[in-house]
């Protein structure tokens, strides 16, 4: 077998950065040892049975072929509807909303639809791992504004400096992977006055939006005065439903965008699955009773599973949306040196230590950050479980 030394002119320099995802990486290695994966973001539990049922109705039904490259429009319609109700944000589902294969195809579509080599992205630290590798396939330099310990807090003075006449885009993922911060209207409101003055498109990744505590509001940046023309809004059924691995996803933005992000989609994956898109329409559709299902569900998930982490040792960060926790384990004995010589960075080896000692799988903090010291310290677990298997975790992590 050919090594990559083998090829005497090398390979693309854009993937040379490149590693695998940590967050899949940490699902085998709880896989292989049998730990309780609170690692990748993924549910142990069903999807509503109204949706799983409409899913597997559309496959007998024969929805099985390509559908149109944006999208079923019938479920646009329902995409369209749902931010109209929910969001305050009126868009043309003929025009202005393309179904995508998850966000993460909607992401990297938007990126190399809106961006030329040599502009800048400005990207809030932590972030979502996929993002930076999207920056190094446009050919577009990540700007990195680091939010704010203890409360990942907005610096916004530090958000001021990183725009300029380079940048093209703003990345902003609210509710936020991985610390659970929902950013506030105030908050919304200051990055839109920047991204008007220097005339700046935000991308806001809102995967998360139905899952939020203690009253906390979601708000869509596009949603604010002069907004709607300079935003684009990423989404899916995923996280909310329950269907991680269903892959779909949109993107919500004013027709000259979506124009373009239409253009890349279409030759990236020409359309998401069929059968699923017509089970979102059932999903979008199920009504408020189901939405606070989901704030109850997790909100018991959370207050079940935070204080077992504190009993453990761990300092964290209370979430305020999505089903992850930032948590310190710096007040934590282990044998670090038991596993130095498995890992680059100490928090890589802190997760080796909890997957293989403890049974417990969680994503190191690193790889959130582009400096891995910045993160060295921290893990971040996923609480979307059953009772079950976070009452087990915590009975593990007791062992700490």
């Amino acid at each position: 077998m050919r090594d990559i030394q083998d090829f005497k002119r090398g390979v693309a320099k854009r993937t040379a950065g490149f590693q695998e995802s940590v967050i899949r990486e940490m699902t085998r290695l709880g896989d292989s040892t049998g730990a309780v994966n609170l690692s990748q973001g993924l549910p142990d539990f069903l999807a509503p049975a109204a949706v799983l049922d409409a899913a597997v109705e559309a496959i007998r039904q024969g929805e099985n072929q390509y559908t149109f490259p944006f999208g079923d429009l019938a479920f646009r319609d329902a995409i369209a509807a749902k931010y109209q109700r929910d969001n305050g944000v009126v868009f043309n589902p003929e025009s202005e909303i393309t179904v995508t294969c998850g966000v993460s195809e909607a992401m990297i579509a938007t990126i190399l639809a809106l961006t030329d080599p040599g502009d800048e992205v400005i990207i809030l630290e932590p972030w979502y791992e996929n993002y930076l590798p999207d920056c190094a396939l446009a050919g577009v330099t990540p700007r990195f504004v680091a939010l704010q310990l203890p409360d990942y807090a907005l610096d916004r003075a530090e958000l001021a400096k990183a725009f300029n006449d380079k940048t093209r885009l703003i990345l902003i993922n609210t509710p936020h992977n991985p610390t659970g911060r929902v950013f506030s209207k105030e908050d919304l409101a200051f990055i839109a006055g920047l991204c008007k003055q220097y005339d700046v498109i935000a991308v806001t990744d809102e995967i998360y939006e139905y899952i939020l505590y203690d009253g906390v509001q979601h708000i869509s940046i596009a949603s604010l005065e002069g907004m709607r023309e300079r935003s684009v809004t990423i989404s899916g059924l995923g996280k909310t439903f329950s269907v991680t691995g269903w892959r779909i996803g949109w993107a919500a933005a004013c027709g000259p965008l979506s124009v373009l992000i239409r253009k890349v989609h279409d030759y990236l994956t020409v359309c998401a699955p069929a059968p699923f898109q017509k089970a979102g329409i059932t999903a979008l559709n199920l009504g408020n009773d189901y939405f606070e299902h989901v704030i109850r569900q997790y909100t018991q998930t959370k207050e079940m599973f935070l204080p077992g982490l504190r009993g453990a040792g761990f300092e964290i960060y209370v979430p305020e949306g999505a089903y992850y926790v930032m948590a310190d384990y710096s007040g934590i004995d282990w044998p670090e040196e038991k596993y130095q010589n498995l890992a680059w960075t100490k928090d890589r080896a802190f997760a080796e230590f909890l997957a293989r000692d403890i049974g417990v799988a969680v994503v190191p903090g690193s790889s959130f950050y582009h400096r891995a010291e910045d993160g060295a310290h921290l893990v971040r677990f996923n609480f979307a479980k059953k009772e079950a298997t976070l009452l087990e975790a915590v009975k593990r992590l007791g062992y700490l």
